[in-house]
């Protein structure tokens, strides 16, 4: 049961994180966002949620599964934790950044700095557990195709 409880806390945690960097966004998605030029590969504005949605609620099911390793590994888990969470804050500072403060190129530096983190993250995960570790690829895959985005907002934008 403590595995599950702890499962269910790191899920919530990643889902309320999600929650305010939605809220950062949503003036912005109807306001300065449609105003940017973009790519003709940008997705439609409703598909994030949703893919944002499972992304944080794998990523949560990662963390707990990880922390629930604590126990025989407290030295890695507590090393894979602190890059879970270091990547858990710059998710959410990419909004602030990008969306609140309007500011594309200052975002591309912080998604790169936010994909070297989770791929890290990853690395460390997959020590302790190779399921947890599997469950921030499709993450690490999706913030690869953001960064491309955000690369290309900018620069048809500067």
């Amino acid at each position: 049961m403590q595995k599950i409880l702890r499962i269910s806390l790191v899920v919530m945690t990643c889902l309320v994180i999600g929650y305010l960097s939605g809220m950062v966004t949503r003036e912005s998605i109807s306001t300065w966002y449609p105003t940017l030029v973009k790519p003709v590969f940008n997705p439609p504005n409703w598909i994030f949620a949703p893919v944002w949605t499972i992304l944080f609620i794998m990523m949560g099911v990662a963390g707990g599964i990880v922390w629930s390793k604590m126990e025989s590994d407290e030295e890695n888990v507590k090393k894979a934790f602190r890059f879970f969470i270091i990547q858990l804050g710059l998710n959410a500072l990419w909004s602030f950044i990008f969306f609140y403060l309007h500011n594309p190129f200052l975002a591309l530096i912080e998604i790169v700095l936010l994909l070297l983190m989770i791929f890290e993250t990853y690395s460390q995960f997959k020590k302790i557990d190779k399921i947890a570790g599997y469950l921030l690829i499709p993450y690490l895959a999706w913030v690869s195709f953001a960064m491309i985005l955000n690369f290309s907002i900018w620069y048809l934008n500067k």
